[in-house]
């Protein structure tokens, strides 16, 4: 796709699928918003700007906490048992005065967890976990150079970031990007495309000249033995 039909599309709020890795979409040409491609619904919403006061919510929510866990100096675990602590001496304070004045409180809602909800949870926990056993398989035998690749580059980046920050920054950087990142795509769509597109280019021509003079020289004998 060239740069006037990336902008085109970007004006009309979606990508136009093609096979290009790069765009989003559907080999027959579907063309899918980034407003779809974050799953629809209200969290899209949030995640891109639609509902702003949500979205400043969440990320006002978020700095709290990682000021409060990262800056405190206290504990995961003794932070939580103080913040239910005092929830638990509010409502416990409220109503008992709501009693002694005579006024009627609105009754808290029940919690409960249905056998069907806990069912489906577990069933869509056990098809993830199944899917990332395979891949952990396929990466262990050597079946996909690429993914074992990117694996191993994810792996190195994190452990070289995490020597820099602690979990409770990684969580809250995470968290501002997601509602930060998706939303300046789709305002500059047109642009991140195209240039996603080269650099998508450059990496695989150098992959493909590590696959033509490394990956195909191996003996034949030591693919096959990674391949049974």
């Amino acid at each position: 796709m060239d740069a006037g039909g990336v902008a085109e599309a970007a004006a009309n709020g979606g990508i136009e699928g093609s096979a290009d890795p790069c765009n989003s979409g559907t080999a027959s040409g579907h063309r899918l918003s980034v407003h779809q491609i974050a799953g629809g619904g209200k969290a899209a919403d949030i995640i891109l700007w639609r509902r702003g006061r949500v979205t400043f919510g969440v990320i006002f929510g978020a700095t709290m906490a990682w000021l409060l866990f990262e800056k405190s100096g206290l504990s995961f675990l003794t932070i939580c048992c103080d913040i239910f602590l005092i929830l638990i001496i509010v409502q416990f304070l409220r109503v008992k005065i709501a009693g002694l004045l005579n006024r009627q409180l609105r009754p808290l809602p029940e919690l409960v967890l249905s056998e069907e909800m806990v069912s489906n949870a577990a069933a869509s926990f056990r098809v993830k976990v199944n899917n990332m056993l395979m891949i952990a398989h396929d990466i262990t035998l050597g079946k996909d150079f690429r993914l074992f690749f990117q694996v191993v580059l994810v792996l190195w980046l994190l452990s070289v970031i995490g020597n820099f920050c602690s979990s409770i920054t990684l969580a809250y950087i995470g968290t501002v990007a997601l509602v930060t990142i998706p939303a300046l795509y789709n305002k500059y769509q047109g642009h991140v495309d195209r240039y996603a597109g080269m650099v998508h280019r450059n990496i695989s021509r150098h992959y493909k000249i590590v696959d033509e003079n490394v990956i195909s020289r191996l003996p034949r004998s030591f693919i096959r033995d990674k391949e049974d």
